[in-house]
């Protein structure tokens, strides 16, 4: 038996910030992951041929460095040798057959390249707007919901906004991206940059919360860029484990936490395949509700509502990812995107609702979303010299495929080799539209599919990356749970954290961030009653 103060278990991003944070501020901490790495969902390497370097998973860190993990940790990683590239130009775009739009750093310039002169007029007004409102807005998403600092802060926009603009505020957070796109905007140019961005934060274009994150994200991304780990993601957990270690914290890979131990109603400590560690003040978990209801505190007494409800807790949508060495950089048929480190492959609300529609009917969609990333337009060290390699995302695949919404792949519920090659064939068909002679470019394909996911983090309950559906009843003030919406939970001392809470999947690190402040200011009042 070893003891410490805090114990966190899962060292995805959320337990890696939560464990670095903690250290920092002097406690003993262990940081306990079942597998033999650290970093989840964040991880890179040579996944197809000698010296191309490919983000397995996630890539981009516009969430991360914009966040609050990032502005306690941020120095102390950056000394450790993170080092991001990022790009003062072209940042996303979006292409189909009707059309195509480009995002640039510079919003005026973004909305200079609109059609309708009233829209360029509206894209600068919502991101003025978005500047008004963003105390509120990053705010609120940046703190628990059920607390007094969020009381507090729409208290004060309240006193700012009125009720006239607060009811503004809410009639937006409960907007889809596509009635957003549909308020806003005559043309389609905001709507196809913008509206396949809601993928990434687990939302598709007729999800509620959609006409708040549009902005959000337009905002982040003009402010911040779409930075990227230069070297490669296995860089960003390499200066956290340099962190880790020079605050003391205790790294256990390859410990699978079985059982959360409780006495008089508070988390005691970790019971491992390795032994029991003891958690004198705090224990935080980083994994999705139903392993820690149904699983870590399986013969704790809890409120039957809450273990009822984590059972319920659902999955969002599946995803996969193609990784590609090529024999040269793509080229787009469209020179405007030469240099667009990210692409989607949608014409907004319109083809990206459907395939969601698809996905969600269990049918893989026939005309995906394809995410195009392209990391080596920030970061040339990633290929060899005169080469190119493709990071291709697809967020909306089914976990078990039951039907073909194009009825050209046979499937059978699972991700065979035949259904996922001929899905392949499809998703390279499409992105070969817009950039001729890709596939004779091909050097090496990866895939990465729902099963995958599934198996490289267990949080990713069936294949789904963003830690369960951020539809609305599951969402902000209801995540991760009706009865349990903040992270902490009906076990004293017991903290849940990870993508399944608010403010959700991405590569914030707010979960971790939240839940590490809450226990270092419950010290301090003990420190401060003594």
């Amino acid at each position: 038996m070893k003891t410490y103060d805090a114990v966190v278990i899962g060292a995805g991003i959320n337990g890696m910030v939560a464990a670095a944070e903690l250290g920092m501020a002097g406690l003993d901490v262990a940081l306990v992951e079942q597998s033999d790495r650290l970093g989840g969902f964040i991880d890179s390497g040579e996944l197809t041929l000698p010296g191309y370097t490919h983000d397995t998973y996630s890539s981009w860190h516009p969430l991360f460095v914009s966040g609050g993990a990032y502005a306690v940790l941020g120095e102390e990683l950056e000394a450790r040798g993170l080092e991001y590239a990022n790009t003062d130009g072209a940042l996303t775009g979006s292409i189909a057959a009707g059309g195509a739009a480009v995002a640039y750093r510079d919003a005026e310039r973004t909305a200079a390249e609109f059609a309708d002169a009233r829209d360029r007029d509206a894209y600068l007004a919502m991101l003025a707007q978005m500047d008004e409102r963003a105390g509120l807005v990053f705010g609120l998403l940046g703190s628990e919901l059920r607390s007094p600092a969020a009381a507090k802060l729409a208290l004060g926009a309240l006193r700012t906004e009125k009720v006239k603009g607060m009811l503004a505020i809410a009639r937006d957070s409960l907007m889809s991206g596509r009635a957003f796109g549909r308020d806003r905007f005559l043309g389609a140019e905001a709507d196809r940059l913008w509206a396949p961005w809601l993928l990434h934060a687990g939302l598709s274009p007729d999800s509620a919360t959609g006409g708040m994150m549009i902005p959000v994200l337009a905002a982040s991304m003009h402010g911040f860029g779409l930075p990227v780990v230069r070297g490669g993601a296995k860089r960003f957990v390499a200066a956290f484990e340099r962190l880790l270690e020079d605050h003391g914290v205790e790294v256990l890979v390859g410990h699978r936490a079985e059982r959360i131990t409780v006495e008089g109603r508070y988390a005691n400590g970790v019971l491992t395949d390795h032994g029991w560690i003891e958690a004198r003040r705090a224990v935080l978990a980083s994994v999705a509700p139903q392993a820690l209801y149904g699983t870590l505190l399986k013969d704790t007494p809890v409120p039957a509502r809450v273990r009822e409800q984590a059972r319920r807790f659902r999955s969002g949508r599946a995803a996969m990812q193609l990784h590609l060495a090529l024999d040269a950089p793509l080229e787009w048929a469209d020179e405007r995107f030469r240099d667009v480190p990210l692409v989607h492959l949608s014409d907004g609300s319109g083809s990206t609702g459907i395939a969601c529609a698809q996905a969600d009917a269990g049918q893989l969609p026939a005309q995906p979303t394809v995410v195009v990333g392209r990391q080596h337009v920030l970061d040339p060290s990633r290929v060899p010299e005169g080469k190119g390699s493709l990071w291709l995302q697809l967020q909306e695949v089914p976990w078990r495929p039951i039907a073909d919404g194009a009825g050209e792949i046979p499937v059978d519920g699972t991700w065979s080799a035949e259904t996922t090659r001929r899905y392949v064939d499809r998703v390279l068909a499409r992105v070969e539209e817009h950039a001729p002679g890709l596939r004779s470019s091909i050097l090496h394909t990866t895939v990465i599919t729902p099963e995958d996911l599934a198996a490289a983090n267990p949080n990713a309950v069936h294949g789904d990356p963003y830690g369960g559906s951020m539809e609305l009843d599951q969402n902000l003030l209801w995540r991760p749970l009706p009865d349990s919406g903040a992270h902490t939970t009906p076990i004293g001392s017991l903290f849940h954290i990870g993508a399944s809470t608010h403010p959700g999947g991405g590569l914030s690190g707010g979960a971790g961030h939240l839940a590490a402040q809450q226990v270092l200011s419950a010290r301090e009042r003990r420190t401060l009653g003594a």
